[in-house]
């Protein structure tokens, strides 16, 4: 399932990495894209949007809901 997410906050390739491994720490095998230019996330895994995105707000960063 794929998964569409607005982050706010991201700047940089550390926030990047950031973003990549909180949302792996939900799903290992997840796939994530992420646009730093844009603020879009796109996360290809079986786990809920829910999960995912509480996952990055722990790392710092907002979600657009």
């Amino acid at each position: 399932m794929q998964h569409q997410f607005t982050v706010k906050g991201m700047t940089c390739g550390h926030c990047e990495r950031a973003v990549v491994h909180a949302v792996r720490e939900v799903d290992t095998d997840a796939i994530v894209r992420v646009d730093l230019a844009s603020g879009q996330v796109s996360v290809d895994s079986e786990k809920s949007r829910d999960a995912i995105a509480n996952a990055i707000r722990e790392e710092g960063y907002e979600v657009a809901a």
